[in-house]
C-alpha cells in the first residue's frame, strides 16, 4: 500500500540534498575563482611594483619598463590566448614578464610556479612559446646576418675604428651549453670533458652584438668541426654573403680580401685570419698576434654580457636540446635589442672589457663571475691550410708594422 507520509519525507530529503548539492557546488566554484583572482592578482601586483620600482624591475628583467612596453607590443600578437567559459587566459603581459625573468634569473619552473601561481607544465609551455615568439618578431631586425656589401663594410669601418683590424666582417667563436642528459640520448651529446652539452657558435660585430649564430650541435664537436659543417662555412664557400671583392687596405696598396677573425681553434682560410702558433714568435709575430686579440675580444665580451646578463646560461639547464635552442636564439635577439636601444639596465660601462688612455686592457665585471656553463669548445688539429691563406696573414702581420697600419702603442702590449 502507498504510504504517502513516507513519500512526503523522502521528497523533503531530496529536496534538502539537491540544495546542499548546490551549495556546494557554488562553494567549489567560488574557491576556484578565489585561486585565480589571488594569482592574477599577485602577478598584476608584482607587475606594478616591478613598474614603480625601477631597480627591481631591472634586476629581475634586465631592461626598464619603457623596453618591456616595446617588446610587449612586438610579441604580444604571437602570445594572446583567448578566455574560454572555464578559464581567464593568462595575459600576454604574464607570459612575457615570466619568460623574461626565466632567462634573467635561471630560476626553475617549480619556482616560478610557485611565485606566479601557474602550474609548471604550463609555466614550461609559456617559455618555450615566447622565446619562438621572441626570436620570431626579433630576428629580422635585430639578429641578422648583413646580405649587402654596404652592410658589410659598416661592419669593417667599426672594426677599423674601434679596434684598429681592417676589412674585419666579424670575430667568431663557439661555446657548450651544458644540459641535462637526453633520455636515450647515449653519448650523442656527451662532449669531451664528459659532460652533455649542446654547442653555440656566433660571429659578433665590433660593438658586441650577434650577426650569426648557430646552436644545436652535438657536444662532441670541436670548434673546427663546429664551423665545417655550419651553414656560415657553406655560404662562405658558395659565395651566398655579398661579401665585398678584395680591396686596398686603408693608407696602402696591399689589397686583400675581408675576413673574420677567430682563435687558434679554427682553421686559417683566406676569410678566416687565426694567430701565429705561439711558440718562438718574432717580433712581427707578436705584433699581429696582439692586434688580432684586439679585434677578437669582442666575441669573448658577447659571450660574457650573455652569461651574466640572463643568469639561465650560469649553470647547467635541464630542458630538452631543442627547447635550448629556442631559449638561446631568443636571448641573443634580446641581447642585440638592448644593445642597439643603449640599454643601461642591461649593459653597464664597465660590463665588457674596456680600455684606458694608455690602451691597457681593464676587465669587464663579467668576468669575475665567468660564463657559467657556457664552456670553451677544444681545438682540434685542422688540416694545413692553403699557401694564399698563409701569404695573407703574413701580409697582415707586414701592414701592422708599416707606418700605415701600426698603432702608437702596441710595442707596450706584445
Amino acid at each position: 500500500m502507498f504510504n504517502i507520509p513516507v513519500f512526503i519525507y523522502g521528497l523533503k530529503v531530496f529536496k534538502a540534498n539537491k540544495k546542499k548539492g548546490r551549495l556546494l557546488n557554488f562553494i567549489i566554484g567560488k574557491a576556484k575563482m578565489s585561486i585565480y583572482l589571488s594569482r592574477k592578482q599577485k602577478v598584476e601586483r608584482g607587475t606594478e611594483c616591478n613598474l614603480e620600482d625601477r631597480s627591481g624591475f631591472r634586476e629581475l628583467l634586465r631592461m626598464t619598463s619603457e623596453k618591456f612596453e616595446i617588446l610587449l607590443g612586438r610579441v604580444e600578437p604571437l602570445i594572446t590566448r583567448q578566455d574560454t567559459k572555464m578559464r581567464q587566459a593568462i595575459t600576454a603581459r604574464e607570459r612575457l614578464s615570466l619568460t623574461l625573468r626565466f632567462l634573467a634569473t635561471g630560476e626553475t619552473y617549480t619556482s616560478l610556479s610557485f611565485q606566479y601561481r601557474i602550474g609548471a607544465t604550463t609555466v614550461s609551455s609559456i617559455v618555450k612559446d615566447t622565446c619562438a615568439a621572441l626570436h620570431h618578431v626579433l630576428k629580422d631586425d635585430f639578429l641578422k646576418t648583413p646580405k649587402s656589401e654596404e652592410e658589410w663594410r659598416a661592419i669593417a669601418k667599426n672594426f677599423m675604428v674601434k679596434w684598429q683590424f681592417p676589412h674585419c666582417l666579424g670575430a667568431l667563436d663557439g661555446k657548450h651549453i651544458y644540459i641535462q642528459p637526453p633520455a636515450h640520448s647515449g653519448s650523442v651529446w656527451h662532449n669531451y670533458k664528459g659532460i652533455f652539452s649542446v654547442l653555440m657558435m656566433a660571429a659578433v660585430d665590433a660593438n658586441y652584438k650577434f650577426i650569426y649564430i648557430s646552436v644545436g650541435t652535438q657536444g662532441r664537436v670541436s670548434d673546427a668541426g663546429l664551423f665545417a659543417h655550419s651553414d656560415l662555412k657553406k655560404a662562405l664557400d658558395q659565395g651566398l654573403l655579398n661579401v665585398p671583392p678584395p680591396e686596398k687596405l686603408p693608407g696602402s696598396d696591399i689589397v686583400l680580401p675581408y675576413t673574420y677573425v677567430a682563435d687558434e681553434a679554427y682553421p686559417l682560410r683566406i676569410d678566416l685570419m687565426k694567430p701565429y702558433p705561439f711558440r718562438q714568435l718574432d717580433h712581427n709575430q707578436r705584433v699581429y698576434n696582439y692586434r688580432l686579440s684586439r679585434a677578437r675580444r669582442v666575441v669573448e665580451n658577447a659571450f660574457g654580457i650573455l652569461a651574466n646578463r640572463f643568469r639561465v646560461f650560469r649553470s647547467t639547464i635541464l630542458l630538452h636540446p631543442e627547447s635550448i635552442t629556442k631559449i638561446t636564439l631568443a636571448s641573443a635577439c634580446l641581447h642585440n635589442f638592448l644593445c642597439d636601444r643603449r640599454s643601461e639596465a642591461y649593459m653597464t660601462s664597465t660590463l665588457a672589457d674596456w680600455e684606458d688612455a694608455d690602451h691597457r686592457v681593464n676587465e669587464g665585471a663579467w668576468r669575475r663571475d665567468g660564463l657559467g656553463s657556457m664552456q670553451c669548445v677544444p681545438a682540434e688539429r685542422s688540416r694545413n691550410p692553403t699557401l694564399a691563406a698563409k701569404q695573407q696573414r703574413d701580409l697582415l702581420k707586414d701592414y701592422f708594422v708599416s707606418p700605415a697600419g701600426q698603432v702608437p702603442w702596441q710595442e707596450k702590449y706584445i
